[in-house]
């Protein structure tokens, strides 16, 4: 009794719905990190979607099994054997295999599949026995005895490919671009070579991912002892394992006695029955693109919340002339103290001091509140003009490059290379777009706040003793004019020993003088007040160009690399 039977060793079925979602996440990785993983892999990983989405197209359940092997290790005797008759050329002169042949069982139409195969020597074989060849009639072979197959072989493409180590590269090159499309994988090999390290080292152990489609063959078995089969098969089982192929299976075989036949066929009968070892094969194929490409993404991404970025911030500030910006804020605080609280008949100097905004084309609002208007930030600079402060100094762009280097090799810890040269990459360092920026947010925050209560109430009074000491005056100025004229004098009203017109006069001057002086002082503090208000708005202002120039690049670009990472891990779980 065959030691396979019917419904053993299937091969695992796969889903279409399993292979397209595994199939879409290893498209949707390329697509968000195909710039930074290793480009052979990513044009392996197209080459498998394209196959992927022209194979599972295709209508009809074939499964397209290859004997593959190197030369002189019996490949078209054993395809003649499988088939039932001579329909694979055979010769004592090597190589004889020069392109591929497929044999098809059962009567749905694989000519469209044996099209993209690039197959054109064709044979359609007949069920249980005989054959009909497309190109002739039966070989000799055709009355060799056929084992019993539990099972039904309908569906199945077997494809005799020339040699993989033919000295004609053509050869060679054919064999290895059928391999990449097969479903099923049967290396054929002979007591002679089946350590070959071409088969082992170039073949078995790149495609060892498909253990579940993949059979071995020590085929001529019958030029060994029985010792001699079991020595030779338990040595190939520990090469194939060594390759990577976690459930080697090797079948004896020879192609002359028909020794191991029923076995083999019985497992091939096995595979197609199960309808499923394309879409196996082609998840071994998404499934390894996406093993290798993971390697290209970290495990995880730094948090840019725990990145330090004060350095980067106060660079920014630097070159943005925000210093320069509160220095004219707290004069022009003082400067606006000293009109509304200063002594009266002093205030006309206040024309002689510049309005230190306004030279530097700053706050156009004059202190009153901004009317809305629905702009976007591009257009600020079109609204509102170019400030006029001074361009940052060479060593202040310096900074700004130093920390902006600082800050994303900080964002760049534990990434690939690849990844971390995308970040920097993805950031503004300083051209003409961040000092418009730069600009756009100094000319947009506001830079004067509400007048203080306190200015309110001093000016009252400075007004109260200004007018109170020009009432004094012109009540001494009528005085003159009454002695001037020899008038009769009007008695003039007294505190104490003072005539009240000189106390106006007197109270009026110091305490207006006084009073000046002291809110000059008080200016002083409220100047360092304002300057700290407006310097976090400023903060916030220049924070928000950091935000877009800076953070928001990094930021998508750890976006793509944990949506890549996410992906491939979809795709090969």
């Amino acid at each position: 009794m065959s030691p396979i039977r019917m419904g053993s060793a299937t091969v695992k079925a796969v889903s279409a719905a399993e292979l397209g979602a595994r199939t879409t996440e290893l498209s949707l990785a390329l697509v968000s990190g195909a710039t930074e993983l290793d480009a052979a892999g990513v044009a392996a990983a197209r080459r498998v979607i394209d196959k992927a989405v022209e194979r599972s197209g295709m209508s009809g359940d074939h499964t397209v099994v290859a004997l593959a092997g190197a030369t002189g290790s019996g490949k078209s005797s054993l395809f003649n054997a499988l088939v039932g008759a001579d329909v694979a050329t055979i010769g004592a002169r090597r190589p004889t295999t020069s392109r591929p042949t497929a044999a098809v069982w059962g009567d749905d139409d694989a000519s469209g599949l044996l099209d993209w195969l690039g197959v054109q020597a064709r044979h359609m074989v007949d069920a249980p026995g005989g054959q009909r060849a497309a190109g002739g009639g039966a070989g000799p072979g055709a009355g060799r005895r056929r084992d019993a197959t539990v099972g039904s072989l309908d569906g199945l493409v077997l494809l005799d490919l020339p040699d993989f180590d033919s000295r004609v590269v053509e050869h060679r090159r054919e064999a290895e671009r059928v391999l990449e499309l097969v479903d099923v994988f049967v290396w054929v090999t002979d007591p002679q070579k089946y350590a070959d390290a071409r088969l082992h080292d170039e073949f078995v152990s790149l495609l060892s991912q498909h253990d579940a489609v993949t059979l071995a063959v020590l085929n001529q078995a019958d030029r060994l002892s029985a010792d001699g089969v079991e020595t030779i098969t338990m040595d190939l089982t520990k090469l194939l394992v060594a390759d990577g192929v976690a459930a080697a299976q090797v079948f004896a075989t020879s192609a002359a006695t028909g020794d191991g036949l029923p076995e083999l066929r019985q497992r091939i009968a096995n595979a197609v029955a199960g309808h499923a070892a394309s879409r196996q094969r082609l998840r071994a194929d998404v499934v390894g693109a996406a093993t290798r490409l993971r390697p290209g993404v970290a495990d995880s991404e730094p948090d840019l919340g725990q990145v330090p970025r004060a350095e980067l911030d106060r660079s920014f500030g630097r070159a943005a002339g925000v210093p320069i910006v509160l220095d004219a804020v707290a004069r022009d605080y003082r400067r606006e103290a000293f009109a509304h609280t200063s002594w009266l008949f002093a205030r006309w100097t206040k024309g002689f001091a510049a309005d230190p905004l306004r030279r530097l084309r700053l706050d156009r609002t004059g202190g009153r509140p901004p009317i809305h208007v629905d702009i976007d930030g591009a257009d600020v600079r079109a609204v509102l003009g170019r400030s006029s402060i001074p361009a940052p100094s060479a060593s202040t762009v310096s900074a700004v490059e130093l920390a902006t280097r600082s800050f994303v090799r900080d964002a760049s810890q534990g990434l690939p290379v690849r990844w971390a040269h995308a970040l920097e990459d993805a950031v503004d360092r300083g051209d003409g777009a961040l000092g418009d920026s730069l600009d756009r947010a100094v000319i947009g925050t506001p830079l004067r706040g509400h007048r203080p209560a306190w200015w309110f109430v001093v000016n009252v009074l400075q007004w109260v003793l200004g007018l109170a000491a020009l009432a004094g005056l012109v009540w001494y100025a009528v005085l003159w004019a009454f002695a001037l004229l020899q008038l009769p004098r009007p008695g003039t009203p007294a505190l104490g020993i003072l005539p009240l017109p000189l106390v106006m006069v007197v109270v009026g001057l110091l305490l207006g003088i006084g009073l000046g002086v002291l809110s000059r002082w008080w200016a002083r503090i409220g100047a360092r007040h304002r300057r700290n208000v407006i310097g976090k708005r400023l903060a916030e202002s220049v924070a928000a160009v950091a935000d877009e120039h800076v953070l928001a690049p990094v930021d998508e670009v750890l976006s793509r690399h944990r949506e890549t990472r996410g992906h491939l891990e979809a795709a090969a779980r």
